[in-house]
């Protein structure tokens, strides 16, 4: 008797052993990378992305979405860029080699544009949802695109802006030495100028500087009308202490890595109502309000903060490249990347598509302010 019910057992247990193995090989686990900076001046911004983009991977899980007749697991892989190239490239290569099927990021342009060259190599689609320099999409890389407009619009925009709404005459330039930073500068004053403002002082910092008070003194004795930095909030902020302390009153102006709802707390009394003009490369226009409020909410709820700036540029990027898998059928980057190319996606952002080169068509951009240490949106435009 106890014979025949070990029998019993063992014929369940190889039953239960075929079928698990039978269900396993129904599923099909789909990687997405993740990167950003995670420790470092940008972190806030880097987690504030891997947030975005765990919603949308936890939401494409509980779809049940089907490719090539399998249920679908998706899985996200982070990792951090600490904002520094060397460190880029090195988690790069660490995603090839765990064979992602795409990638989401990266944050900074100088971090982006290295890997990027990692990711193409290796056949590997990559969105990223907050590098705006140009040269991103110029170096001819079928597999890079990005849901965010570019530093020539919105640092000539804003350009046109400083010269055309603030009536400036003359403005001083200064970034952090990063791609992005004397990406967006360089396009900024490109728009002032065309603009016909002059450009009577050009300097420079790093990014991880906290002592400005050299630069802007001599800026100071070129009375500027407008100063405008290119480079991050972790900057900006001090930046701006400092320039009250030596009672520069100009405006300053920048672009969205200063454009961020942290700007208050790190800039704390130096932010004064109204000083601070800066775009967001993004934004969304009066018809898409409603899918964006939905989503701060459920970021709130998840996370007990409100949005940075780039998560819900990161949950689309997300979701563009699950569309595209969907549409082709297949997580494989040979079969989708034709798909995601060509792809029609309404996101929490706006509509997704790309041009040619896989820059975002019909970017927009949404310019601030501050009241109260709180970001107030001025505009939406493109």
């Amino acid at each position: 008797m106890q014979s025949k019910f070990k029998m019993i057992l063992v014929a369940s247990a190889i039953t239960f052993a075929f079928s698990g193995s039978a269900f396993a090989q129904q599923e099909e686990i789909v990687k997405i990378g993740h990167v950003g900076p995670l420790t470092g001046p940008s972190a806030h911004l880097g987690k504030d992305m891997e947030n975005g983009a765990k919603m949308a991977i936890e939401e494409l899980n509980t779809k049940g979405i089907m490719l090539d007749g399998k249920k679908a697991k998706f899985e996200l892989l982070g990792e951090d860029d600490a904002s520094d190239p060397k460190q880029g490239t090195a988690v790069a290569q660490k995603l090839v080699d765990a064979h992602v099927n795409g990638v989401i990021g990266h944050l900074n342009s100088g971090t982006t544009i290295p890997a990027s060259k990692i990711y193409y190599d290796a056949g590997i689609p990559q969105i990223s949802p907050a590098s705006t320099n140009p040269k991103y999409t110029q170096q001819g890389f079928n597999s890079v695109f990005r849901v965010v407009a570019n530093d020539g619009q919105l640092g000539g925009t804003l350009g046109k802006y400083a010269a055309t709404t603030l009536k400036a005459k003359n403005v001083a330039v200064i970034d952090d030495r990063t791609a992005y930073g004397q990406g967006v500068a360089s396009e900024f004053a490109k728009g002032a100028k065309a603009a016909g403002v002059n450009i009577v002082a050009s300097q420079f910092t790093n990014d991880k500087a906290t002592d400005f008070n050299a630069i802007l003194t001599s800026i100071k004795g070129k009375n500027p009308d407008v100063i405008f930095f290119g480079g991050m909030d972790a900057v900006g902020g001090p930046m701006l202490r400092q320039m009250k302390q030596l009672g520069i009153k100009a405006k300053f102006m920048g672009g969205d890595g200063l454009c961020t709802t942290d700007l208050g707390k790190l800039a704390g009394d130096g932010l004064i109502d109204d000083q601070v003009i800066c775009a967001e490369a993004g934004g969304v226009e009066d018809s898409g309000k409603k899918k964006m409020d939905a989503f701060k909410a459920a970021y709130l709820k998840k996370y007990g903060t409100d949005i940075k700036l780039y998560a819900a540029y990161s949950y689309d990027a997300v979701m563009t490249m699950a569309d595209a898998m969907q549409k082709a059928k297949s997580a494989d980057p040979k079969k989708y990347l034709p798909e995601l190319a060509k792809i029609q996606h309404d996101g929490v952002t706006g509509h997704i598509a790309f041009d040619p080169k896989g820059d975002i068509k019909d970017g927009t951009l949404t310019i601030y302010t501050y009241k109260d240490g709180k970001r107030t949106q001025l505009a939406v435009t493109k």
